[in-house]
């Protein structure tokens, strides 16, 4: 399972034409869940509760948007459906207040993508919605927050997402992967012997970069970094000399995977 500190505080805006009514008749509520009991040092009263969906798997593509202050967790699954699990959670002054907030929360799960609409909140007061979803290993995905992590597993298609303040997590992949975050590390592990599909193009502008290549794995790998160190651990094959940004045939070569980074370092590993 992907482990990412995902989520805060925040609101989400609400897609047209989508009832109350039709969300919650989807709607499971699991009161007593371990991700709930999460860890939480605010000072504030904290509700917290996972709402399930499941989905019917015939979307051309999968989106899910966070923003403001949530994070996106997707996992591969031998399923013909869709299942997403949110995390919603209200915070406020005392329970009673945190309990209203918590009662306007809505995930909507209709129309282009899965987000969550909620009430406007003073300073003393917020919520937020995080979710793990559950997609069939060839999905195509289109996924996006703000001030919360991406982690992205087992899954094959055109892959897109976009993060601003949350860290990148991408373990065993495939096809063509495009992404970004502003603020936050990128971690690709790679698995098999060489990468599927038309390839991976990867960045962050202040975080470090860490790639995880198993041995025998065939690919053509591009990365670098503007501001900060550059490591291999194993023996290599690049094409000039190794300063801050490498181009090299990882076994055999094949499709390109490029990681980069501006402000921060870049290791490369056996994994």
């Amino acid at each position: 399972m992907l482990a990412l500190a995902l989520g805060a505080l925040g609101c989400a805006t609400a897609g047209a034409g989508v009832s109350a009514a039709t969300v919650r008749s989807q709607e499971r509520v699991v009161q007593e869940d371990d991700w709930c009991r999460e860890e939480y040092h605010g000072d504030r009263v904290r509700l917290c509760e996972v709402r399930e969906y499941t989905l019917s798997a015939d979307r051309q593509v999968i989106a899910v948007d966070a923003s403001p202050n949530g994070g996106v967790q997707v996992e591969g699954w031998d399923q013909g459906e869709i299942l997403v699990r949110a995390k919603v959670q209200a915070y406020a002054r005392d329970e009673e207040e945190a309990r209203g907030i918590l009662g306007e929360i809505e995930v909507l799960t209709s129309g282009r993508s899965v987000h969550a609409d909620g009430p406007r909140t003073g300073r003393r007061e917020g919520w937020s919605v995080s979710y793990r979803v559950y997609v069939p290993y060839h999905s195509n995905l289109d996924l996006e927050s703000l001030n919360g992590g991406i982690g992205i597993e087992d899954v094959s298609g055109d892959i897109r997402f976009r993060t601003t303040n949350g860290g990148i997590k991408l373990v065993g992949l495939k096809g063509d992967v495009t992404g970004s975050t502003t603020n936050g590390g990128l971690r690709i592990e790679l698995v098999g012997d060489g990468w599927e599909g038309e390839g991976m193009d990867v960045r962050t502008t202040n975080g470090s970069v860490t790639v995880n290549v198993p041995e025998g794995y065939s690919a053509r790998l591009e990365s670098g970094t503007v501001n900060g160190s550059f490591r291999i651990d194993f023996p290599i094959t690049v094409q000039g000399r190794i300063d801050r940004r490498i181009t090299a045939e990882l076994g055999g070569g094949g499709q390109t995977i490029r990681a980069f980074t501006t402000n921060g370092s870049v290791a490369i590993k056996r994994s």
